[in-house]
């Protein structure tokens, strides 16, 4: 049988222009404040090495199966899923997942270019002297300011949508590749700047303690859930990126140590992240535990109590819009890749075209902030709705379904070949990604609905019994399963 392989596709230069890609996908707004905030909230060491043990058991075997599934179906995640289901014998249903996947990145995206305007109007507002006051109430009052204007939020949310739709129109190497392969280096040079100015202001003993200290008091099982989702969500998983990105990779290279590459970049950048802001917050006297807030309410009055607050606080806003750019080009690339593969429409068509209907739903959820404040549907507003059904339903569904039919339905050859891992490797993978990653997204799942409390802590000899008899139910189903797919 003829692969999917030899289908015509743009490739990356190189596997760093996969890695920097992606990795530019995954490290978004959320790393640069939650990562740190949560790190320090529920244990520090402590909750980094939980972190790190569901990055190895959650994210990583299922990265490695959406970027399999990529490079094995060379299109957009609908016709790639689509051609290595067929490949395996399968119909067109499992397609859906791909569907899921391009809709569920879209969706994102249409509230993510609202939050990333903010950073280009902080940005803004630090060049021009717009972010002057003498307490947290003031830089509340500016931040609510910023969105109760429609105009003023539109158009920053606007140029993030235009500058979006400029790379991606220039195509996979002229526009993202070569964007990112100067935005991640320079936003981890400017994290750099910052951390080595965070040395000598006084708080960074402080800041590394916060952020390392092996605290297991603090690391409570709601901990340990944050620890999982985030593993999960912070590698853009499920979201359509991924999976197209991995229909770029060239066939020579090993899908394992480019995810591990990435895995380990996303994380060096959120704690270096830490190590620039919490300085700055320790050594002006100020709570970490703000959240959104912390960014845009208490970091501005920082840089102005600083030496050189002015220039280390446009430093840091330009690397915070970077940061927004390089996920938002990553969850676009995915509805214009299926528009290129299935309507004969050019890229920059595509990425016009899409770009028009984003700026229409976007304007939607932007007017949340105010003429829209009082829309609201089961007490959620338009925006608060595209969030809670991507990161509660969609993505974790769509996580699920990909580990699923990686580890029961499709033909274990389609994914030696791609992986190119060792007997035992492959076996380990295979276990991880049939068992280990479901139950950790089913808990994700439970935890989020509300539908059971659950304290890990405690609780974790009954999981493991669960897991094993899983596991042997679903070592003797597994062939059944195949058969029937097939």
């Amino acid at each position: 049988m003829t692969t999917t392989n030899d289908a015509p596709k743009t490739l990356w230069l190189g596997r760093w222009g996969f890695v920097l890609a992606a990795t530019g996908s995954a490290v978004g707004l959320g790393n640069i404040w939650k990562f740190p905030y949560i790190t320090g909230e529920f244990g520090g060491g402590a909750f980094v090495l939980v972190y790190l043990a569901c990055i190895l058991a959650v994210g990583v075997p299922i990265m490695m199966a959406e970027i399999s599934f990529g490079r094995r179906g060379r299109g957009s995640p609908i016709d790639a899923i689509r051609r290595v289901v067929q490949e395996s014998g399968g119909g067109g249903f499992w397609s859906l997942f791909g569907w899921m996947a391009m809709l569920c990145g879209f969706m994102i995206l249409t509230f993510y270019v609202v939050v990333a305007g903010w950073s280009f109007a902080y940005l803004w507002k630090m060049l021009s002297g717009g972010l002057v006051g003498s307490s947290v109430e003031d830089m509340a009052a500016i931040f609510e300011a910023n969105n109760a204007n429609p105009f003023n939020l539109g158009l920053w949310s606007t140029l993030v949508t235009v500058l979006t739709m400029l790379i991606v129109g220039k195509g996979v190497q002229a526009g993202i590749e070569r964007s990112v392969s100067w935005m991640m280096p320079g936003m981890v040079v400017m994290l750099a700047i910052l951390i080595g100015y965070g040395v000598y202001s006084g708080g960074f003993g402080e800041a590394f303690a916060f952020l390392f200290s092996f605290n297991t008091d603090g690391l409570s099982s709601e901990g340990l859930l944050a620890a999982l989702g985030h593993a999960f969500f912070t590698l853009s998983l499920a979201s359509g990126a991924i999976l197209t990105y991995g229909a770029y990779l060239p066939k020579g290279h090993s899908i394992a140590r480019t995810t591990f590459s990435v895995a380990i970049a996303d994380t060096v950048v959120a704690l270096m992240a830490g190590l620039a802001i919490f300085p700055i917050i320790f050594a002006n006297g100020m709570s970490p535990g703000g959240g959104p807030g912390l960014i845009f309410m208490s970091l501005p009055l920082a840089f102005q109590a600083m030496p050189l607050g002015t220039l280390f606080g446009v430093l840091f806003f330009l690397m915070l819009s970077m940061a927004a750019l390089t996920s938002s080009i990553s969850m676009i690339e995915a509805t214009v890749a299926w528009l290129i593969d299935n309507k004969g429409v050019s890229r920059k068509q595509a990425s016009w075209g899409v770009g028009i209907v984003l700026w229409v739903v976007s304007t939607l959820a932007m007017l949340s902030f105010n003429w829209g404040a009082d829309w609201t549907l089961g007490g959620r507003h338009f925006f608060d709705w595209l969030d809670y059904l991507t990161s509660r339903w969609m993505m974790p569904l769509g996580g699920l379904g990909m580990a699923l039919m990686a580890g029961f339905l499709l033909r274990n050859e389609l994914f030696k070949e791609e992986l190119g891992l060792s007997n035992v490797q492959h076996a380990l993978w295979l276990f991880m990604v049939r068992y280990v990653s479901p139950l950790g997204i089913v808990l994700i799942f439970v935890d989020a609905l509300g539908l059971a409390s659950l304290n890990l802590a405690v609780q974790w000899p009954w999981l493991l019994a669960l897991l094993i008899a899983v596991t042997v139910v679903g070592e003797l189903a597994s062939p059944r399963l195949k058969r029937q797919f097939s």
